[in-house]
């Protein structure tokens, strides 16, 4: 069976960009880019408090009117009580931003077990050695969505959505209540027996999640207002957090805010829970801004970007948007946690990976757009989060595409149609100039960190999954030392927006993603599809060499997507390969055939 595939710029054949731009960066020394069309302020206020609930509700019933926000909304606020339910040395771990500082996923393992998320179910599986592999439980949720998972010792923790609904007799149908976030905490002595120890619920939904020690950090959001239902008025919905069937209304004059317009105001919660003391009460800090776009959490702050949408500026005698990024510094310690500070950027924030805190400061990319172009912007900010430094106007008419940020330098990849590959040098704060250049077909969707010299890049060459291997070493003079061009038809990866299906090992020169592969019928059409892993030996004398790929979809219908590999992984000389319907077990070095576990 044919099916019609979007084409894009890629599939046309665009040579895209690539601007790779290595920062030699001293915090608090960055110079105003002479000339630069951005030299507006951004938002800088100081963060509020409500006096009460009036005074919240005064606030948003006179920004409101003027944005016209609530008028057609129907949400339904609800916390429900939670529902019970019943090493080797070497293993690879989740592709993390920063070290120490753990990010939730779909797939763990402690050496020996995986922890595997599927649809609305969590497996817990006997995983090595590959001979003795078995299922050994399954905790089941209801009404459950992107369920993800933390393991620490001998805890479980699974947060994700719910969306339950309310028949309303009013209306003579189902309504869907306001979102909620679950973090439920298991003991897993006896990992046959999973033994639900904490549950807390949070109205709203999931935006990130880290895991420092014995603390879970959760972030959620949700509307601040919704209607009655003759639309006469409306009600603040202030968030409420469940735990073990206990609800506690968080208080209007918690709230923090500043004092700007937004067209759909939110409360952003951050919530610290201790998974390992069942007996200690979560703490949280809330904020009433716009929807929390992304968030960066080094080993003691917690960077939350919050886009101001509703920004203004006079431009040339006419009202002209102003993009700008409202970023919230919370400062935690165990349990304690305290919002310390508040500040704002122009532009608009790709990932959390154009965030990076180094050496006391903190260090933003931003892309903005205005009427005529687009331009990206590099700021740093100390931990008032006051800018003290800023290199803007580059790469005028292109985007970010991706970021990483290592040590003191930053890495910044641009797209728009064809360009070179700049590298620009700061070292004089006050003079940046452009060393030299190189032309590179196609671009990298996610950079990451072979050495401190040289650079992985994962991204599209015309129609083409690419890897490329970058050396640094000379950053006057930037090259792409090797590369590598997935062939068969168009390909993509999901490991170019989610860094947690990326698998690289520098010491076992392993890099492994998943792979999928539509053979293209008169540029319209693709006719067949393959799915699975690709697994290459990586190293600075040789480049990519491919190892072999390993699929799912052998004797499976190509079209159930339940077998698309989404995860690989590896305990000692094992090389995991999970879908949600399979794990699959393959011997390191040949690919050979193990085993494998059918998830149902």
């Amino acid at each position: 069976m044919q099916k019609e595939i979007k084409t894009n710029a890629m599939k046309h054949g665009a040579t895209a960009v690539l601007l790779a731009i290595i920062l030699t960066v001293v915090c608090f020394n960055f110079g105003i880019v002479p000339g630069s069309p951005l030299g507006s302020q951004p938002t800088s206020l100081p963060l509020k408090t409500f006096s009460s609930l009036e005074d919240l509700k005064s606030f948003l019933s006179t920004n409101t009117d003027q944005m016209n926000t609530y008028g057609s909304m129907i949400l339904y606020d609800r916390v429900g009580a939670p529902t019970e339910s019943g090493a080797l040395d070497t293993y690879s771990t989740t592709n993390v931003q920063v070290a120490g500082v753990d990010e939730s996923d779909i797939v763990k393992t402690d050496g020996t077990h995986l922890y595997v998320v599927s649809g609305a179910t969590v497996y817990i599986l006997n995983a090595y050695p590959p001979s003795e592999a078995k299922v050994v439980s399954k905790i089941n949720l209801d009404e459950t969505y992107g369920a993800e998972i933390y393991i620490s010792m001998n805890r479980l923790v699974i947060i994700g959505n719910s969306w339950p609904y309310l028949f309303r007799e009013e209306v003579n149908s189902f309504i869907p209540y306001m979102g909620e976030v679950f973090v439920k905490v298991y003991d897993t002595s006896d990992l046959a027996n999973p033994v639900l120890s904490r549950s807390v619920t949070i109205n709203g939904t999931l935006t990130g999640s880290r895991m420092i020690g014995d603390y879970v950090y959760i972030v959620t959001s949700q509307p601040a207002v919704y209607p009655l239902m003759d639309q006469s008025d409306f009600e603040v919905s202030l968030p409420k957090i469940c735990m073990n069937g206990s609800v506690q209304a968080v208080n209007a004059t918690e709230v923090r805010y500043v004092d700007v317009l937004d067209y759909y105001y939110q409360f952003t919660t951050v919530l610290s829970l201790n998974i390992q003391d069942d007996s200690e009460e979560p703490n949280h800090e809330t904020f009433l801004a716009g929807s929390a776009s992304c968030m960066y959490v080094s080993s003691e702050n917690l960077y939350l970007a919050i886009p101001n949408v509703a920004a203004w500026i006079l431009a040339d005698g006419e009202n002209e948007v102003r993009e700008e990024t409202l970023i919230y510094r919370v400062n935690f310690e165990g349990r304690d946690m305290i919002c310390e500070a508040q500040g704002a950027v122009l532009g608009s924030v790709l990932n959390q990976f154009s965030m990076d805190e180094y050496d006391g400061g903190f260090r933003i990319a931003t892309t903005t757009w205005t009427s005529e172009t687009s331009v990206s912007s590099l700021y740093i900010l100390d931990m008032n989060l006051t800018v003290v430094g800023r290199l803007e106007d580059i790469a005028p008419g292109e985007r970010i595409y991706s970021a990483r940020f290592m040590s003191s330098r930053c890495y910044l990849v641009t797209f728009e149609q064809v360009d070179p590959f700049f590298v620009i040098d700061v070292s004089d704060p006050a003079n940046p100039s452009i060393l030299g250049y190189l032309k590179i077909p196609g671009f990298s969707g996610y950079l990451h960190p072979y050495d401190e010299s040289h650079i992985i890049g994962l991204g599209c060459e015309d129609s083409s999954l690419k890897f490329s291997l970058f050396d640094v070493t000379d950053v006057s003079a930037p090259t792409e030392m090797a590369k590598y061009t997935v062939q068969g038809g168009w390909s993509d990866s999901s490991a170019l927006w989610d860094h947690k299906a990326f698998l690289f090992d520098r010491s076992r020169r392993l890099l492994s993603i998943p792979v999928s592969i539509w053979t293209i019928e008169n540029e319209t059409y693709w006719r067949d599809y393959w799915q699975g892993a690709y697994i290459f030996d990586i190293s600075l004398e040789q480049g990519f060499t491919p190892k072999g790929t390993v699929t799912h979809l052998d004797g499976a219908d190509s079209y159930d997507w339940g077998y698309e590999v989404k995860r690989i992984l590896f305990i000692s000389d094992v090389l995991y390969t999970v879908s949600d319907s399979l794990v699959q077990m393959h011997d390191m070095e040949s690919l050979g055939f193990l085993n494998e576990l059918k998830l149902s």
